[in-house]
């Protein structure tokens, strides 16, 4: 059976060491004790970090940690499960150079690249947004259409265009990860890209760029001359 909280003399107690220590000088275990805020019988929240961390090679892997998987560790319930995933995903967002895409002018590419690779560099599949921009090329909203491996059929110009006049959009930039951390463009990404311009020619809504994202860089369509006005 498990050192419950309560027995362990006040100082020692995670919550306690936060506040005279200062939260550096916790560790891992600790930290998500706290999150946890409480055991099951026979565990303490400590045991569950340890349970937990046991899963684990690193402390970085929790980033890609998900609610199921966290469920099937015995004491993890529903609310430790959630405490925990919304901590991850406060860190990351406090952590991202641009917070929010939504009402800002868009002036460079360099902009979208620094929302989405934070949002994409950790995928293990390739995810298809769609960034959606009115006239004066600010973004109105972006929106996740497909994921899995881009090509032709998946990424269908209905549901890219549809967004944009349920929008009221007259511009858009698609974003999509390579997960294999090469952005160079595949014979498919230029067929999908190559085909949705088409399509906005005729429908008067421009593809402006598609980037392909990657942890450490990017390729844009439009910077690489392969899309022209």
């Amino acid at each position: 059976m498990g050192v419950k909280i309560k027995d362990i003399p006040i100082d020692e107690r995670p919550v306690e060491r936060l506040i005279i220590n200062g939260v550096q000088a916790l560790s891992n275990e600790e930290l998500i004790a706290i999150l946890f805020k409480t055991g099951t019988r026979g565990s303490s929240a400590k045991d569950l970090s340890n349970e937990l961390l046991s899963k684990i090679d690193n402390i970085k892997q929790l980033n890609e940690i998900n609610f199921e998987t966290l469920r099937k560790i015995k004491g993890i319930g529903k609310s430790k499960a959630c405490n925990l995933i919304a901590a991850i995903e406060l860190g990351k967002r406090i952590n991202r150079e641009v917070d929010k895409l939504v009402d800002i002018r868009l002036t460079n590419t360099e902009i979208v690249y620094k929302y989405y690779k934070e949002k994409l560099c950790d995928k293990k599949q390739e995810y298809f947004y769609c960034v959606y921009l009115d006239n004066s090329k600010r973004i109105i909203q972006d929106k996740l259409l497909f994921i899995g491996t881009i090509n032709y059929s998946l990424v269908h110009p209905r549901e890219v265009f549809k967004e944009a006049y349920l929008l009221g959009a007259s511009a858009i930039i698609c974003v999509h990860n390579h997960p294999s951390g090469n952005p160079l463009p595949s014979k498919q990404d230029y067929d999908v890209t190559t085909n949705l311009v088409k399509v906005g020619d005729l429908l008067g809504i421009k593809i402006l760029d598609h980037i392909i994202i990657c942890k450490n860089n990017y390729y844009s369509f439009l910077e690489n001359n392969d899309i022209s006005f």
